[in-house]
C-alpha cells in the first residue's frame, strides 16, 4: 500500500502575524481552524479528525482534546503532535493515515502561539533551555542559537562557506516577502545589512536569524476521491518521510549532515520523484545555515556545494529552485512550533496559482521541509496539483 495520491489538502487558514496581544495561543489555534473550514466550505460538525500542536504559551497535558472541547467538535481521532518545526508535516502523514486506515475522514490540522507577546524575554529563554541536555549542554553555556551556530561554523570550515553566501539566504527570503502582503518584514535588505547587523551567536548575525512573532494557519485533509468537491483547488499528498538522527545536539552523528539526508529520499521514493521534478522549495530557515545544509541534504545541490547554490538568484522567484516563496521565518514569522504551518499554507497557495506577485509560474509539484529541536526532527512533504498525480 502506498499512501501517494490518497489525500488532498481542501482547505486552509492563515491569521495575521507580528505582535498579536489581544489573541491568546488558544484565540489564534481557533481562527487559524475557522478560516481554513470557511475555506474548505465546511461546518465545524463535519470534521471528525484533529491534530493540533501544544503551544509554548498555553500548553495543555491533553491539549487536543481541550481544544476540541474549546471548538465543540467531537472528533473520532483526536492527537497532539510536538517534533518542533517538523510537526505540521508529521502531522500531514498521520492525516493520511488515519483517514486511508478508515479512523476518520475530515482532519483538521491547526496550530496557534503568541510567543511575541505572551512570554517575556527571560521566559522565552527558559523555554528554550528545555532542548538542551541538562548534564552535557546546560552547564556549559549551550543554548539554542549558539547550537545552530556551532553546525554553521563547522560547514564554513569543512566546506568553504562564507558569511556573504549565509547572508544571501536572508536577502532572498526578505525578497519574497516584500511581494507579500501577510509578511511580517517586508522592507528589502543587502548582504551588506546582513553583515553589517549586530553578531547574536558567531558566525550568526542578527539578519541570520528568524523573527520571533505571533500567529496560526491551518489546513484540511480529506480523501482523494472527495477532493474535487469542495470549492477550491484541491492539492494533493505525493510522498513525505522522516528522519531522526539525535535529540541533543551533542549526540549529532554530524554538525553539517542532518536527517534530512534520509526524509528527504523517502519522501522522493513515495512520490516516484527526484529533486529536479520540484517547481519550488518551501525549507525550514529558523537561521542561515539551515537552508544551506537542507538544500545539499535533500539533493538539490551535492554536499558542500550549498553556499554557492544560493547565489546569483538561484533560490529567488524566477530562478531554477526558488525557497521559501513566502518569505519564510527569516522573514514572514516565526511563531514558534506552528511556524512550519506558514511553509506548508504557502505551498498551497503556490498550488492552486494564487501566490499573486510571488507566484511561482506553472507550479505543480512543492516540496516542504521542516526540522525540530537543534537539527534534531526533520520531516519532508511533497505535494502537486491534478496534474502531478
Amino acid at each position: 500500500m502506498t499512501l501517494r495520491g490518497s489525500v488532498a489538502i481542501v482547505g486552509m487558514g492563515e491569521t495575521p502575524v507580528g505582535a498579536l496581544p489581544d489573541q491568546g495561543s488558544t484565540e489564534l489555534c481557533a481562527e487559524a481552524a475557522r478560516l481554513a473550514l470557511l475555506d474548505a466550505g465546511l461546518k465545524k460538525g463535519e470534521v471528525d479528525g484533529l491534530i493540533t500542536c501544544n503551544p509554548w504559551v498555553e500548553p495543555h497535558l491533553y491539549h487536543a482534546e481541550m481544544f476540541s472541547e474549546y471548538m465543540q467538535i467531537f472528533p473520532r481521532f483526536c492527537m497532539t503532535l510536538n517534533a518542533g518545526g517538523a510537526t505540521s508535516l508529521t502531522a500531514v502523514l498521520r492525516a493520511a493515515s488515519a483517514i486511508v486506515t478508515g479512523v476518520c475522514d475530515t482532519v483538521l490540522i491547526t496550530h496557534g502561539d503568541n510567543p511575541r507577546t505572551g512570554m517575556t524575554g527571560a521566559e522565552t529563554g527558559a523555554k528554550m533551555t528545555t532542548t538542551m541536555n541538562p548534564q552535557f549542554e546546560l552547564p556549559y553555556g549551550v543554548p539554542l542559537t549558539n547550537g545552530y551556530a556551532m553546525a554553521g561554523r563547522a560547514h564554513m570550515y569543512e566546506y568553504g562557506t562564507t558569511s556573504a553566501q549565509l547572508a544571501q539566504v536572508a536577502v532572498s527570503a526578505r525578497k519574497h516577502a516584500s511581494l507579500n502582503p501577510a509578511a511580517e518584514m517586508r522592507t528589502p535588505i543587502t548582504v551588506e545589512d546582513v553583515l553589517n547587523s549586530p553578531v547574536v551567536a558567531d558566525p550568526l548575525h542578527a539578519l541570520d536569524c528568524s523573527l520571533w512573532s505571533d500567529g496560526g494557519a491551518a489546513v484540511v485533509v480529506v480523501g482523494a476521491e472527495r477532493a474535487k468537491d469542495f470549492p477550491n483547488k484541491p492539492v494533493y499528498f505525493l510522498g513525505c518521510g522522516e528522519g531522526h538522527f539525535h535529540e541533543h545536539l551533542f549526540q549529532a552523528r554530524s554538525l553539517t549532515t542532518t536527517a534530512a539526508s534520509e526524509s528527504g529520499p523517502r519522501a522522493f521514493a513515495m512520490a516516484g520523484m527526484q529533486p529536479k521534478d520540484m517547481d519550488f522549495a518551501q525549507v525550514y530557515d529558523c537561521f542561515t545555515p539551515v537552508v544551506i545544509m537542507e538544500l545539499e541534504d535533500l539533493g538539490f545541490c551535492a554536499k558542500g556545494e550549498g553556499g554557492g547554490f544560493v547565489e546569483n538568484g538561484n533560490i529567488e522567484l524566477g530562478g531554477p529552485m526558488p525557497v521559501n516563496t513566502h518569505g519564510g521565518l527569516l522573514s514572514h514569522s516565526h511563531t514558534g512550533h506552528p511556524g512550519s504551518m506558514f511553509a506548508l499554507t504557502e505551498a498551497v497557495t503556490q498550488l492552486r496559482g494564487s501566490g499573486g506577485e510571488r507566484q511561482v509560474a506553472d507550479a505543480e509539484v512543492g516540496l516542504v521541509h521542516g526540522q525540530g529541536g537543534v537539527l534534531s526532527s526533520h520531516a519532508t512533504l511533497i505535494l502537486g496539483t491534478q496534474a502531478s498525480l
